[in-house]
């Protein structure tokens, strides 16, 4: 009787565990969809700054669910810790995204956006490295591959889509700028910011992948096995 008290436990962290990649998968696009129309005046506006609150919630939930599994090993709690950080920032930063759509012109809610912007690049990059981790925890080699294979390029496409963004911000200061890059600069600023939005989608689409495939390997190989 004992040795089914370890196992109990296991099966315990592996639904919470689940249920955590489950609200992930979902949570990512709800909250992309809501804060760019929250953002942008769309049909959500009206009902204020308890919208986007609830889906970035919802993440903050899920990376929380994720903490029973595997408490001892260091390397992913760290991991799960910097995603758990960025989370609660997107979280509490979310509501500038409505005042910012009432009063553009106020500089302070311009520049909360724009943290929550590159806030959120940096939980994405951290929720791949989470992956990273979980992947080389759990007893599947072709999982492995595909997870380090895809973080690696997801890591890569968030970090030149910072940088891109960052170029952008500091552009937007300089006064002087030669003709060719005021014609760039003009033909973006037509379709504001979000053109960043398209570069996000990528990374986005995979890692929803990784951790789509991630759930259905913990519920094959482990609850599959206990039909």
């Amino acid at each position: 009787m004992p040795e089914s008290v370890p196992s109990t436990e296991l099966l315990h962290s592996l639904g919470r565990l689940v249920r955590g990649l489950s609200a992930l998968f979902w949570g990512l696009p709800i909250t992309l969809v809501v804060c760019f129309h929250t953002a942008k005046a769309g049909p959500l506006n009206s009902f204020g700054i308890v919208l986007p609150l609830v889906p970035a919630g919802v993440l903050v939930y899920a990376l929380w669910q994720l903490g029973d599994f595997q408490k001892q090993e260091r390397v992913w709690r760290n991991a799960l810790d910097r995603a758990r950080l960025l989370a609660l920032i997107d979280f509490s930063l979310c509501p500038f995204l409505y005042w910012w759509n009432k009063i553009p012109d106020n500089g302070f809610f311009a520049t909360m956006v724009v943290l929550l912007m590159f806030s959120a690049l940096l939980f994405l990059g951290s929720l791949n490295l989470v992956l990273q981790r979980l992947g080389a925890m759990l007893p599947d080699e072709a999982l492995r591959l595909e997870t380090k294979q895809f973080t690696a390029l997801n890591l890569n496409l968030l970090f030149v889509t910072f940088v891109l963004a960052a170029l952008y911000f500091g552009l937007r200061k300089v006064q002087v700028l030669p003709l060719w890059l005021n014609v760039v600069m003009e033909f973006i600023e037509r379709g504001n910011i979000w053109f960043l939005v398209v570069l996000v989608l990528l990374p986005l689409a995979m890692t929803m992948a990784l951790l789509w495939k991630t759930k259905e390997v913990i519920l094959d190989n482990v609850f599959g096995a206990k039909r």
